[in-house]
């Protein structure tokens, strides 16, 4: 039966490519198992991620060019903390009236009728008059 205990870890992170400065907080899971062996488990937000020392990826732009601070670094710089970004303005949008669907089935359009109807015409029209001239023409 393994044996273990929980902590919890607040890492500060700097993007080296837009010098977006963030913190992000872990809870690691130290067990030890029946022979002894030690192995931590690190968790974000209830899911297991590979310890912050591996590298990671800036929730800013996306970039894999991450460092990490000491803990308790950016507790002693604030200037380094970007202040929040302002909430944008909320937008007005206008109420768009509900558009009424007729109950009974539309009738097909006109463009429709002609498009169908004239290609169709066009052909039973030729094979009238080839069955025409071929029953005019003498037999031999």
């Amino acid at each position: 039966m393994p044996d273990g205990f929980d902590t919890r870890e607040t890492w500060p992170f700097e993007c080296l490519r837009c010098l977006y400065v963030w913190e992000e907080d872990f809870v690691v899971r130290h067990l030890t198992d029946n022979y002894g062996n030690e192995v931590e488990i690190w968790l974000s937000s209830g899911v297991s991620v590979p310890p912050p020392r591996s590298g990671g990826c800036c929730p800013h732009c996306g970039a894999y060019h991450v460092t990490s601070f000491p803990s308790g670094y950016l507790a002693r710089h604030p200037e380094l903390v970007p202040a929040p970004e302002p909430e944008p303005a909320p937008v007005f949008v206008p109420a768009i009236e509900p558009v009424r669907v007729p109950d009974e089935r539309s009738h097909l359009p006109g463009r429709l009728l002609v498009a169908l109807g004239v290609p169709l015409a066009a052909f039973v029209g030729y094979e009238l008059y080839a069955n025409l001239v071929a029953a005019a023409r003498p037999h031999h």
